[in-house]
């Protein structure tokens, strides 16, 4: 399943909006999840090879939020127990891999 471009506007405003909430940096954010600040660059732009990528960074985030009492912006097609759907890799996600 891929994202209409509406959905890719949305997802990716939501994405940002929950990154500057969090107010980590690139850098912070790839050291948490093992990998570079690129990739996160990337995932926020939905510029990726792996489609689990944007639901690694979208549950990371809400997390972090979470920690800091922020409320955070809700996702709009991201939604839903990933574990249910049958084209996303739920052990890479679990496993927060990235990249």
């Amino acid at each position: 399943m891929s994202l209409n471009q509406q959905q890719m506007i949305n997802t990716k405003n939501e994405l940002h909006k929950n990154f500057e909430r969090s107010g980590l940096s690139l850098e912070q954010i790839a050291a948490d999840l093992n990998t570079t600040a690129d990739v996160i660059a990337d995932t926020l732009a939905l510029n990726v090879s792996r489609i689990e990528d944007p639901w690694v960074l979208k549950n990371y985030l809400e997390a972090v939020l979470e920690q800091l009492g922020i409320t955070s912006v809700p996702f709009t097609a991201l939604v839903g127990d990933y574990h249910r759907h049958w084209f996303l890799n739920s052990r890479r996600i679990d496993k927060k891999k990235i990249g």
